[in-house]
């Protein structure tokens, strides 16, 4: 067989020779043409002696090389630089990699030959808003507050927030990763940092650190791919934005022709709505279980159901009168969610439309301390709270994809002790109401690693009116860009 060399050599003398053979469009005489001939064969046959002679030179040096058995294996070995989320590989419709033990040779040639260590990621996003109400007097009524992300932000120009991921595999049995978060002021957070094993038997997965929480659907995701510019009124509410953990989690992908995945988490539990243990206990635990399946060549879906228990200690907020309060109690949050992708012939480069949903139950119970900075008043508190969305997302062009979305919170009526005077009148902030929003999305994306977005919402969050609002978001990915999660 030829080498490539060679045949390229033939593809470039092949037009010359048909050339040679036309007729004397250009006037040349036979001799010319003979003379023309004689030179392609006799490049051809240079090329030929030139190309055997370095592979002769090939042959006699490979028995001196080092063996590359081992140096392809560790380029083989999967690596993390999935900028948005883990779960791409266990998508429904697709399978995980199986969980493998590594020949020795590997964990020995794999230091010496890793190539650029680790992968790094950088994404970038900002945005304008004009907003119709003061969204510093924003509030979820009927919910107490916590200390993630709630609102739609600053009016005017924002920075938002850029994220700076480094990945990579330690060796064939871990890898690890990180994102650091810079946000408009300067400062600097860790929203991930953990190490995850690669080899486990029997499609186990651990990894420990710092990491999104499996619940639900959104949540283990970052806020770059989601495709609305701010997050669900129901996980602001119930969850701060997102939950993250730091500490455990336990994944067991099932080894059946329907994606099954289970996932047991345990860690300090200090993201809203906890604030962490008092001693060395756990502040937090969670259950997962998502189920997926295809349904023809067109559409796939998903579905699933989580637990989350924590427990709050001192967890303050402001009142409407600036009295500051405070809860100290366990809650406990139930989710559901599903999702349903669909595009012609499972190719969504064109045409798409994604639907996807989430409902949450929370009940909390414990003591609600009154002006916890002076009079400190505890009393009875106990409280049952829900809420949902549902959204779709329909690509109408390669580039282009319009949303509509909708959320609901029902707020209950908690159940409030008295002491001394103190009773539910003196927690406004708490008084029954269903806040709601409706919001318009349209996005242009000409590659997946920019975005623009043009977002619009009116907003029934908190009593007195509503608030009318306008995003324009973008975002920009630089570096390694991984596959996003399903």
């Amino acid at each position: 067989m030829k080498s490539p060399a060679l045949f390229a050599a033939a593809w470039v003398a092949a037009p010359l020779a048909t050339l040679c053979a036309s007729p004397p469009a250009l006037a040349a005489d036979e001799a010319a043409l003979q003379q023309l001939r004689a030179e392609v064969r006799q490049m051809r046959q240079d090329y030929e002696t030139r190309i055997q002679a370095l592979e002769q030179r090939l042959r006699e040096a490979e028995p001196r090389a080092p063996t590359a058995s081992a140096t392809t294996a560790a380029a083989a070995s999967p690596a993390v630089g999935d900028a948005s989320g883990w779960n791409a590989a266990a998508a429904p419709g697709g399978s995980a990699p199986a969980s493998t033990a590594a020949p020795s040779s590997v964990v020995a040639a794999a230091p010496a030959t890793r190539g650029f260590n680790p992968e790094v990621s950088l994404i970038l996003g900002g945005s304008y808003q004009r907003l119709s109400r003061n969204p510093d007097q924003y509030r979820l009524q009927g919910f107490m507050p916590g200390d993630g992300e709630v609102g739609p932000g600053s009016r005017s120009f924002n920075l938002g927030e850029s994220e700076l991921g480094l990945a990579a595999s330690v060796d064939p049995y871990f890898s690890g990763r990180a994102t650091l978060a810079f946000d408009a002021d300067n400062h600097v957070n860790v929203e991930e940092a953990y190490a995850r094993t690669s080899a486990l038997p029997a499609g186990l997965t651990l990894q420990g650190g710092r990491f999104y929480s499996a619940l639900g659907y959104l949540n283990s995701q970052h806020k770059h791919t989601w495709d609305f510019a701010d997050a669900p009124l129901a996980y602001q509410a119930f969850l701060g934005g997102q939950f993250k953990q730091d500490g455990a989690q336990l994944r067991w992908l099932a080894p059946t022709d329907r994606y099954t995945e289970i996932a047991l988490e345990a860690g300090r539990g200090n993201s809203f709505p906890g604030t962490g243990p008092s001693g060395n206990g756990l502040g937090a635990w969670a259950l997962t279980a998502h189920v997926g399946d295809d349904l023809g060549d067109s559409a796939s879906w998903r579905l699933g159901a989580s637990y989350l228990h924590t427990r709050a200690r001192d967890r303050a907020y402001t009142e409407l009168d600036g009295v500051q309060n405070s809860f100290s109690g366990r809650s406990r949050l139930w989710a559901v969610d599903g999702v349903l992708k669909w595009a012609p012939g499972g190719n969504a480069t064109r045409t798409s439309f994604k639907l996807q949903g989430e409902y949450f139950h929370r009940l909390e119970s414990g003591e609600l301390t009154y002006d916890s900075a002076s009079a400190a008043l505890p009393l009875a508190y106990r409280s049952a709270q829900s809420g949902w969305y549902v959204q779709g997302v329909y690509q109408f062009l390669p580039a282009w994809r319009v949303g509509l979305r909708y959320d609901r919170l029902n707020s209950g009526t908690p159940r409030i002790g008295s002491n001394a005077g103190v009773g539910p009148a003196s927690f406004a902030a708490l008084g029954r109401y269903n806040p709601s929003r409706s919001t318009v999305m349209l996005d242009y994306a000409p590659t997946e690693f920019s975005r623009l977005r043009l977002q619009v919402a009116l907003d029934r969050s908190r009593p007195g009116g509503n608030d009318r609002q306008w995003f324009l978001q973008y975002i920009m990915s630089l570096g390694a860009h991984g596959a996003h999660s399903f």
